[in-house]
């Protein structure tokens, strides 16, 4: 049994008037408190007390659902057990029913009514509401209204059961317990004052129990009551803080009570019912996974009548910051707002709310809405939205009723469903928007509309999952050819067509949009020309031979009104793209990625934020795609855009694998593909998986690799540059685990495919470089060198991500008197590039010519450099293989080396070892200065001290244990 805390000095008070009571002097003790005080615990731990004293207790409760029954109370009291012999069938028979109305009442005349409020009403203000399963709302579900004088078959039914009552207690001492008198039945509380009145010279303590509610009906009850002497108010209080973490305490132990304590005493609020609750709970959470804390509350919300629930009901549909007004016009009288701020004020003293009237918790909001029925909540919920809107609340207010409904049965509530969808796309709400839609989309009368509102719940649900708004392509299909959608609408939908791989469908839809193009509307024709653009770079095997016709050139700059200017900006970029011109590209990627956060919400916003880094890649810019992927990743995590973070988590993949750093490369892959899995990439999946697959195959995981290879992918995504991409990885993975003959395969039909597709001069894949690199592994020299001389003889051989690996083969291929100048040339251009798995390659091979030539010392020097830049970057395959070379060369160690130097590490001061350091990783100088927050020069003076020191020429001489003595240091 729970102790009683904080409730000492009550008991003794009962226990005081127990001591006069059988000293022969009656007394009468009403008990109120708030809501779930501790009213009928402390009642039975009395009457046990009592008991055990030789008194006979007598109880009996009232509830709500009784109060219609005519002395039923007193019946119940009467007939309670344990009366003595002789006495028990005389008070049942005084308590029947049917003594109270004289013959002429019972045929129709005035029914009694006792001295207290009319139960319909709250202080004179009616609140009934009709909507809520067609019963009258009552503000207390208490006590009535004096209605006249009781009949005389009353006064004498209470006066008869009054002295037997007595004569029954006169050897025997009664504690006659009735709790919640506020629900009594108006005979029986009539009996209850009688009673009260002929207490003091009898043997009875009457304890009463009822709630501390200021409503003016329990008022005047409780002043009738207690204007007798002998007649005592016990009030109990929620419990202070430090009994109710006590309480806990005794529940949880002190040591989870130190821990969860204080959160469950503020959620509790001082209420010892709920604080039992939220205890229990706790203790059988794992077996019992439904809260206790809910149902709690809605004991203690039922008590308290009807009305206090419907009440914080609608206070819970309308938000908890609702004003008392709001409230009682939702529930159907606008002249009961003091009626609600007085059950607010109850509730609050209760602990039941927060001392701004508000539920407490999520649990408590979501326990008192799931007590209504589904009806009336939904009833509720629209007459809600109704008055939301006749006060001119926002958009998003009204439709959140209606969304919780289900319903939009107003041309007035579908256009508030769209307008707070856009107002929700805005401030990227996705899931809001995507609700408000459905239920529009489903609500819209109009053919026309529901198209226009499913091509708009398709781009949110897009957004989320394309795999989800794949359900609307066919739909959105139909609507095109019933001229529902207009341009621009159409335009996305070929996208998210081709995305799933329904190739025949987009270009069905193109066709129709092809012939359905005014000549006379050049804006129109010109964005069948950006999409027929962007589709000859993208999908380039659906795009030959379907050119929409030249337009004037005072023409080509025209923009149809409702068409997304960003497909114009990814028309541009995939046009530099297609010729082969990115490096002319890079301001115009550069100014589309800055400007991407102002166009998050349109659809073509992502295509061409990916086109711009794929320029800035293709123009040799990896470190500056790399930085924009990682910006762009992160706005579109934070604004929780499940489409857009993998789609930039991909991009930020291929930007790590060209610098280099294929451990990042597999995690950002990975990463793309749990954010969206790999059905809902459609035929896009072969970005991620392609650059997934070529980044372990560098780290060794051949095994994860393969598996990666064993993913369905359909032909159409062959169609596409991301089928180019994932060829070319798949020949990768090939070339790394040593099956040269299809890796060949796979990088000659990328070559193939380019040449079909008329993209050969654009440079997309480097094909002919790996091709050369396998007829090389196949020994095959010849071959492997014209397909070299091809490379370097095309427009963008200058570029040094092109140009560094091309000269490493082209020495591969060549004689080895040329190995020496080819491989230094190569050192720098892929120190330029940044690509650190090319500058261990490169290293590598020319660690080997010094080998060869007999420069041990400088051999070991490139040797040591790339397998710390392998190491670093996680590339076994390359580090096992440069540790079997530096056997072969003898490599004694750091520290031997390190001895032989002219100054040795020790002469470097520590800023000169951080800036070699940073050099030794293949940093720029520009680079090195911003990592390091100096000037280039200062970089350059500190690298002239350093070369001194270390008795070496160029950066490419320092050795690579710099990093090691810089860990040293730091």
């Amino acid at each position: 049994m729970p102790s009683l805390l904080e409730r000492d000095a009550h008991i003794d008070r009962l226990d005081h008037l127990l001591a006069e009571c059988l000293g022969r002097a009656g007394r009468v003790a009403l008990v109120d408190g708030p809501l779930g005080s501790g009213k009928s615990e402390l009642l039975r731990v009395f009457a046990a007390r009592a008991a055990e004293r030789g008194v006979l207790v007598v109880g009996a409760g009232c509830s709500a659902q009784e109060r219609d029954l005519p002395f039923g109370i007193a019946d119940r009291i009467a007939r309670s057990p344990g009366w003595p012999a002789g006495h028990a069938e005389r008070l049942a028979a005084l308590a029947e029913p049917a003594l109270l109305a004289d013959p002429a009442e019972r045929a129709g005349g005035t029914a009694f009514r006792g001295s207290v409020l009319d139960d319909t009403t709250l202080d004179g203000a009616s609140l009934n509401s009709t909507s809520l399963n067609g019963t009258s709302f009552n503000g207390t579900g208490a006590v009535g209204d004096p209605a006249g004088p009781p009949s005389p078959a009353l006064l004498r039914a209470c006066r008869d059961l009054t002295t037997a009552l007595l004569a029954a207690a006169a050897d025997t001492p009664v504690l006659l317990c009735v709790e919640d008198i506020g629900h009594a039945d108006e005979a029986s509380l009539h009996f209850l004052r009688h009673l009260v009145r002929h207490l003091p010279q009898s043997r009875v303590l009457l304890v009463l129990t009822d709630g501390s509610t200021p409503w003016p009906a329990r008022r005047r009850l409780h002043a009738e009551l207690l204007r007798h002497p002998h007649a005592h108010r016990l009030a109990l209080a929620p419990l202070s803080r430090a009994g109710a973490l006590r309480l806990v305490t005794e529940g949880l132990g002190e040591e989870d009570a130190r821990h969860r304590g204080p959160g469950l005493v503020d959620v509790a609020g001082g209420n010892p019912l709920l604080l039992h609750a939220l205890v229990d709970e706790h203790l059988d959470r794992a077996d019992d996974p439904e809260p206790r804390y809910g149902p709690a509350l809605l004991s203690c919300l039922h008590r308290a009548g009807p009305g206090v629930l419907r009440v914080v009901q609608a206070q819970a549909v309308l938000g908890e910051e609702a004003p008392a007004e709001d409230v009682a016009r939702l529930l159907g009288e606008r002249e009961s707002a003091d009626a609600v701020t007085r059950i607010r004020a109850t509730l609050t003293a209760a602990g039941l709310l927060d001392d701004e009237g508000r539920l407490r918790t999520e649990a408590a909001r979501t326990a008192v809405l799931e007590d209504l029925a589904p009806h009336e909540r939904t009833e509720l919920r629209l007459r809600a939205a109704q008055l939301a809107h006749e006060t001119g609340s926002p958009a998003a207010e009204v439709a959140r009723h209606l969304v919780e409904a289900g319903r939009a049965p107003a041309p007035w509530a579908v256009a508030a469903l769209t307008e707070a969808a856009e107002h929700a796309l805005l401030d990227h709400r996705l899931p809001t928007a995507v609700a408000c839609l459905r239920l529009a989309h489903k609500e819209a009368a109009e053919e026309n509309d529901r198209a226009v509102l499913r091509h708009r719940l398709a781009q949110a649900e897009w957004q989320l999952n394309p795999s989800v708004a794949a359900r609307h392509l066919a739909p959105l299909t139909a609507a095109v050819r019933a001229g529902h959608l207009g341009l621009a609408e159409a335009l996305v939908l070929v996208r998210y067509l081709l995305w799933h791989g329904r190739s025949e469908e987009a270009l069905a839809v193109l066709d129709l949009l092809r012939a359905r193009t005014r000549p006379a509307s050049p804006a129109e024709t010109g964005a069948l020309r950006d999409i027929e653009t962007w589709l000859a770079h993208t999908h380039p095997g659906l795009a030959r031979g379907r050119r929409v016709p030249a337009l004037p050139a005072d023409l080509r700059h025209a923009v149809a009104p409702d068409v997304d200017p960003q497909l114009r900006a990814a028309a541009a970029l995939a046009g530099a793209l297609t010729r082969g011109r990115a490096a002319e590209a890079v301001d115009r990627a550069v100014q589309v990625l800055h400007d991407a956060h102002l166009h998050g919400r349109t659809p073509w916003a992502e295509e061409a934020a990916l086109l711009a880094l794929r320029v800035l890649l293709d123009a040799g810019r990896a470190d500056t795609a790399a930085v924009w992927s990682q910006r762009l990743l992160g706005t579109a995590a934070r604004r929780e855009v499940p489409t857009a973070t993998a789609l930039y988590s991909a991009a930020h993949a291929e930007a790590a694998l060209r610098l280099g750093e294929p451990t990042t490369a597999a995690e950002h892959s990975r990463a793309a593909l749990t954010h969206l899995s790999p059905t809902a990439w459609g035929i896009a999946v072969g970005l991620p998986l392609g650059t997934l697959i070529v980044a372990e195959s560098r780290t060794g995981e051949h095994r994860s690799a393969a598996k990666h290879l064993t993913h369905a992918v359909g032909e159409a995504m062959f169609q596409s540059l991301y089928g180019l991409h994932y060829l070319f990885a798949r020949g990768e993975h090939y070339l790394a685990t040593r099956h040269g003959h299809a890796a060949l395969a796979d990088f000659l039909s990328c070559g193939e495919l380019l040449r079909t597709w008329g993209l050969d001069g654009a440079g997309v894949v480097p094909w002919r470089t790996q091709a050369a690199d396998a007829w090389l592994r196949l020994d095959n020299r010849d071959r492997a060198w014209r397909l070299i001389h091809e490379q370097l003889s095309r427009a963008d051989a200058d570029l040094p991500h092109n140009r560094g690996p091309a000269l490493r083969l082209l020495a591969a291929a060549g004689p080895a008197g040329r190995r020496g100048p080819l491989l230094t040339e190569a050192v720098d251009l892929t120190e330029a590039s940044g690509d650190r798995y090319e500058q261990v390659r490169v290293l590598t091979d020319l660690s080997r010519v010094h080998q060869a030539a007999g420069n041990k010392r400088r051999a070991r020097l490139l040797l040591r450099q790339a397998l710390h830049l392998a190491t670093m970057c996680a590339l076994k395959p390359l580090a096992q293989e440069l540790l079997s070379v530096s056997a072969d060369l003898g490599e004694s160690g750091p520290a031997d080396d390190e001895a032989r130097e002219p100054g040795g590490f020790g002469a470097l001061t520590e800023s000169e070892r951080r800036v070699a350091s940073l050099a030794v990783l293949g940093y720029t100088n520009r680079e090195i200065a911003g990592r390091l927050y100096v000037t280039a020069s200062t970089v350059e003076q500190h690298l002239t001290r350093v070369y001194r020191k270390l008795g070496v020429r160029r950066r490419k001489d320092l050795p690579a244990d710099l990093r090691a003595g810089l860990r040293k240091t730091g």
